[in-house]
């Protein structure tokens, strides 16, 4: 396991996986998916509040999103912030509960939205990596002021090379089924 040098260089790297993990889940793919609405708040009183905290929201068929506000009032509320979001659906209601229907993807659209998953991956890569850096750097300072040999920075790299790759290709790992999810028709 990790020595206690490199543990938070490792613990950044699991943040950065667990924000591409929500974003890759806002990311919409041919079916209806609750976490779409998951960045979208509304005026709850006067304060902005994720709409799961003021609706029911279920997935009743494969491409609609259905939310039942528990109060009525919030329908308007509810509406007009989906309307307002990049999620690029239009909500209907009638009256009691809003649905979102989610059209079938286009080949372009699954193109495009895999393109972006590459690049939410490749991005998160670069964070890994400098994350990799800023630890290379701490070590080398180490060496230095705490008179470490040359022996146990270079062993401290190698660890902190092994846990990147390690993250690295969870990152592939999730990318690809991703992409996998967005191209199955």
């Amino acid at each position: 396991m990790s020595s206690e040098r490199v543990k938070p260089y490792e613990e950044r790297m699991e943040k950065t996986i667990n924000y591409l993990q929500t974003d890759l889940q806002a990311v919409r793919a041919g079916r209806a998916n609750p976490h779409v609405l998951d960045k979208i708040r509304v005026d709850y009183y006067g304060s902005p509040s994720p709409i799961q905290s003021v609706a029911n929201i279920s997935v009743p068929e494969a491409r609609i999103i259905q939310i039942a506000p528990w109060e009525k009032k919030m329908i308007k509320e509810i509406s007009r912030a989906i309307s307002a979001s990049d999620i690029g659906i239009n909500p209907t209601n009638d009256g009691n509960t809003i649905r979102l229907v989610f059209p079938e993807l286009t080949g372009e659209r699954r193109k495009q939205l895999s393109k972006e998953v590459k690049k939410m991956g490749e991005d998160s890569k670069v964070a890994l990596r400098n994350i990799r850096r800023d630890g290379n750097d701490a070590f080398k300072k180490l060496k230095k002021s705490e008179d470490l040999s040359e022996d146990v920075v270079t062993e401290l790299q190698d660890e902190l090379q092994k846990v990147t790759e390690k993250y690295i290709k969870k990152i592939d790992k999730m990318i690809d089924e991703k992409t996998k999810e967005i191209m199955t028709l």
